[in-house]
């Protein structure tokens, strides 16, 4: 293989390795963008009842984003509920966010969790 071949085929892997990364951070970022919207909205309407509807909904926009907006739904999702459990909201309804978190990530419709009532806005 000729050097100058060997350079071609160098350059072709860092750009499409550094091209595939690039595109991670804008999926992270936009994933973040989707979970900081639901969680906005979420207190805007100030509805009974909506708070795993806006769970799943979040994670769901967020997971569309592909695998950056499904990991940065995961990690921000985690933390919110390590930093809820340890501040003293209950174990149970962790776990029940944490399901509507998994629903919502896996591309099920947030719609499961829609609160009666809830106006067509969110």
């Amino acid at each position: 293989m000729t050097k100058m071949r060997l350079r071609l085929i160098i350059v072709f892997v860092l750009k499409t390795r550094t091209n595939t990364k690039f595109k991670m951070a804008v999926k992270n970022n936009t994933g973040a963008r989707d979970m900081y919207r639901a969680y906005s909205d979420m207190r805007e309407a100030n509805w009974k009842n909506s708070d795993k509807y806006f769970h799943a909904r979040g994670n769901h926009d967020a997971a569309e984003r592909g695998a950056g907006g499904r990991w940065a739904a995961e990690v921000i999702s985690n933390a919110r509920e390590w930093i809820q459990e340890r501040t003293g909201r209950g174990a149970s309804d962790s776990e029940a966010d944490q399901e509507a978190n998994r629903w919502g990530r896996s591309g099920g419709d947030p719609n499961r969790y829609r609160p009666a009532g809830l106006p067509d806005k969110y």
